[in-house]
């Protein structure tokens, strides 16, 4: 026996929106017989979910200290009134304004993390009565909130030697192989529209390279009882150079950042995620070196239709 279909129609085709735009379309409802119902129902959510790693507090804490989610979004219409559908497909068009459920709170962006998530979803239901499946479907859509940068964007030159390494003893750094490292990244402060960018040139090396990678990394906080747990993952790594590359070539630094993944660099009471950039650089031995830097992200606003 066929069963009653839903799916959403006529969205844009990346699903974004920003603050205070209108999300419109229609419901596709596809009914193999006439059916009666009570009416069909959009409901359109928006929250914050937070989760502690077990690995930062402890699995004891991480199990029972649930953190409630805090709502962004809330909201529902009636896209239909109670009747019937007859068989066959039927259009159903709704809208609505992708609105904070707070008047002066700014939305932020849509963010899929490791232990935070802001999260936007809206759910049809076709309500029937109590003794029959009400079917329903869910979709996601995605907030791109504009921000301002909170610092001058300006170039930060860097320089890698033996010399400056942290992290190890005065006789482990008379072990290491001489080598340095030098270049620079083009700004600390990116807009999450444009590429990360800058340059690295290997001036010497007693040991040969194995590889070049540029990694970025989410920072996500959240408080709990006893202070605030810190975990950091990688997002992405890209190799920029592989093998033993040439000395005293310009090696462009070039990264894009990747969508729902990253999001404006989001600091509140409840939670605050944050990014950083490691330039590595690995020896054949396996040995690497890492170059750190904090950055911060915003959205300059631009026509929703990115792909």
């Amino acid at each position: 026996k066929m069963s009653i279909t839903l799916e959403f129609k006529g969205l844009r085709e990346t699903c974004e929106y920003q603050p205070n735009e209108t999300v419109s379309g229609y419901i596709l409802v596809n009914c193999p017989s006439t059916i009666s119902h009570n009416g069909i129902e959009l409901k359109y959510h928006g929250e914050v979910k937070l989760e502690l790693s077990a690995r930062t507090v402890g699995l004891f804490e991480a199990f029972y200290s649930k953190i409630k989610p805090t709502v962004l979004m809330d909201g529902k219409l009636q896209v239909c009134g109670p009747g019937t559908l007859r068989k066959g497909e039927h259009k159903l068009p709704f809208k609505f304004t992708a609105k904070a459920l707070e008047k002066n709170e700014p939305l932020p962006d849509t963010y899929h993390g490791v232990y935070i998530g802001v999260l936007y979803h809206m759910i049809a239901t076709i309500k029937r009565g109590l003794l029959l499946v009400s079917p329903a479907i869910k979709q996601e859509f995605y907030i791109l909130s504009p921000t301002k940068p909170e610092a001058e964007s300006k170039q930060i030159p860097f320089s890698v030697s033996p010399a400056n390494i942290k992290n190890i003893s005065r006789q482990q750094r008379a072990k290491i192989a001489h080598f340095l490292f030098e270049g620079r990244i083009d700004s600390a402060v990116c807009d999450l529209n444009k590429p990360f960018t800058g340059e690295i040139i290997i001036r010497e090396s007693q040991n040969d390279i194995k590889s070049i990678e540029l990694q970025l990394v989410r920072v996500e906080i959240c408080p709990y009882s006893e202070g605030e747990a810190r975990e950091a993952t990688e997002v992405q790594n890209i190799q920029i150079g592989s093998g033993n590359v040439i000395p005293n070539l310009p090696i462009p630094i070039y990264m894009l950042f990747p969508r729902i993944f990253t999001c404006s660099t989001l600091r509140t009471n409840s939670y605050r995620v944050e990014f950083e950039i490691n330039i590595i650089v690995v020896f054949s031995d396996d040995h690497m070196v890492t170059e750190n830097f904090p950055i911060r992200l915003y959205r300059v606003s631009t026509p929703t239709t990115r792909l």
